[in-house]
């Protein structure tokens, strides 16, 4: 393989690379962001269910 190819080969991995990177990130702001929504959903319910109880 010459050096040309070679370095076209290692560019080409390279933007590969960093698509898949950028697509696992993207997956894990999405978790993330669902749990924080589910989460808050949670203490909401919570919070109007103590308030209700107390009374």
């Amino acid at each position: 393989m010459g050096p040309e190819i070679h370095f076209q080969v290692m560019i080409t991995r390279n933007a590969e690379l960093r698509e898949e990177a950028a697509a696992h990130r993207r997956a894990r702001e999405v978790q993330a962001a669902r749990k924080v929504r589910s989460e808050g959903g949670l203490r909401r319910g919570l919070r109007f269910f103590g308030k209700t109880s107390a009374a």
